[in-house]
């Protein structure tokens, strides 16, 4: 795919599943049409495989799309932001999270009953993103990051949801509307899925959000021998300044001594910029966002924290982060 779309049209409207290394392969062969769409994906779901892969730089070839409305008139003193995988790729192990009305209600629910102005998601489908902000109304606007597997002769194709759906992929959504928005270039692998970083800033809300979904070990089908995490972090991280909230599904356990890749997180992590659910300095925890027990969402910022919250939505098999933050001027 040609690196001058990256940009699509400028501004067009518009989990990872703890998978397993059988199921990317799957994806893959969905992708190439060797595999008829639908669930299909295999139930178990192994958590963090061991393993160290190959890397290419993701730069600007996935194409990005924009949309933009007017801005609200406001801008509130404090600031609620939340990150949500909303399961709704349905062959990735989601059919059992909830009709797409479902997640599109969830989704709302965060904006109207939560208060949520900037919404990160993750395993978005391209027209659930659209029907919430259409519903939503005047003033939301999104962006949005399709996936994309590439193959062994380097044939780029994007993943798409189940049904109706349309593409597959990470997004921002939020009252106001989204300016500098850029995809940060990350190591992906060579051949396999392609997830990757979107940053956008909120104008109206004088907040910069940048959204990660990150690979798991195991993902590059090509080569064994090296991990992906610690390089798409220290690219998030990077990519971060002192009016920025930074997070996701970053499907990683957080630092401490019983995490054996603890390795993989940057020094700035929990010390320049703080997590939602960060307690005092030294804390490393945080309360379960997965079904499964673990915590793999987050939220970092540099921006004061006035409040942090785990939100179950009843409609995928993550629950929202919802971090509550102070404007600084």
């Amino acid at each position: 795919m040609n690196n001058l779309r990256a940009v699509r049209d400028h501004f067009r409207t518009a989990r990872s599943r703890s998978g397993s290394v059988r199921r990317e392969e799957q994806i893959m062969r969905r992708c190439a049409g060797k595999l008829p769409m639908g669930p299909g994906a295999p139930s178990h779901r192994k958590w963090l495989v061991p393993a160290v892969y190959a890397l290419v730089l993701l730069g600007l070839s996935h194409p990005l799309h924009v949309t933009r409305a007017a801005p609200p008139d406001a801008v509130p003193g404090q600031l609620r932001i939340a990150t949500w995988n909303m399961c709704g790729v349905r062959q990735w192990n989601c059919e059992d999270t909830g009709t797409r009305a479902a997640k599109i209600r969830a989704l709302k629910r965060l904006a109207v009953i939560d208060g949520v102005r900037v919404v990160m998601l993750q395993e978005v489908c391209a027209e659930d993103l659209a029907d919430a902000r259409n519903e939503l109304g005047e003033g939301w606007n999104s962006t949005f990051l399709p996936y994309v597997v590439q193959s062994v002769e380097g044939r780029r194709t994007e993943v798409r949801c189940a049904g109706a759906g349309g593409t597959a992929g990470l997004a921002v959504l939020a009252l106001s509307s989204l300016t500098r928005v850029s995809v940060v270039p990350t190591r992906q692998p060579a051949v396999g899925l392609h997830r990757g970083v979107v940053c956008a800033t909120a104008a109206a809300l004088a907040v910069r959000v940048c959204n990660a979904h990150l690979s798991l070990p195991g993902n590059d089908r090509a080569h064994g021998g090296r991990e992906l995490r610690d390089d798409q972090l220290h690219s998030l991280v990077g990519a971060a300044d002192e009016h920025t909230v930074l997070g996701g599904d970053l499907n990683s356990a957080p630092p401490g001594s019983g995490n054996k890749d603890s390795w993989i997180w940057p020094y700035d992590t929990y010390r320049t910029y703080r997590e939602c659910d960060q307690g005092a300095a030294v804390s490393r925890s945080g309360r379960s966002t997965h079904s499964t027990g673990h915590k793999v969402d987050y939220l970092f910022t540099a921006l004061p924290r006035t409040h942090c919250s785990v939100r179950g939505t009843g409609a995928s098999d993550h629950l929202a982060l919802v971090i509550q933050v102070g404007r600084r001027a």
